[in-house]
């Protein structure tokens, strides 16, 4: 799978999240502070990563930053783009699974490494639902994405 992956700073676990995913075996396109010469400020890289996502050159980013809410937030304002900030494997799972999410957003300040692991198993375990109910809600966040464009 085709990961963008953004951070605003160089952080170790920004570092191991990169090692870990292409340790799974993911292609990683980093950005920010994780690609010299790229912009590393949080709204910009994360952009970037979920940029990648909407066209459709990633299958999937992770966005990261100090606390994880304005890589979040900045994600979530490119059409298509479902960006949630995760600060467990629970959390994770509904993303993916109730949410359809297409962007894990991460605190560099609160995820440990065994923490991160934990995240992103259930990240990649999780699949969207086939609910009527959570599809209708996809659907809607699409709708609201068109009505922006």
């Amino acid at each position: 799978m085709r990961i963008s992956v953004s951070s605003d700073m160089d952080e170790p676990v920004a570092r191991a999240l990169v090692a870990e995913l292409r340790e799974r075996g993911h292609e990683v396109r980093p950005h920010g502070a994780l690609s010299p010469g790229d912009d590393a400020q949080w709204a910009a890289c994360s952009e970037a990563a979920a940029r990648e996502v909407a066209n459709g050159t990633a299958d999937q980013a992770v966005v990261c930053c100090w606390t994880g809410t304005g890589a979040s937030i900045a994600a979530n304002k490119v059409p298509g783009v479902r960006a949630a900030l995760c600060t467990d494997a629970y959390t994770a799972d509904g993303a993916r699974r109730w949410n359809d999410a297409n962007v894990l957003a991460l605190s560099l300040r609160l995820t440990s490494e065994p923490l991160l692991k934990e995240i992103l198993d259930a990240w990649f375990a999780g699949a969207p639902s086939d609910d009527p109910e959570d599809r209708q809600n996809v659907a809607r966040v699409a709708g609201m994405d068109a009505s922006r464009a």
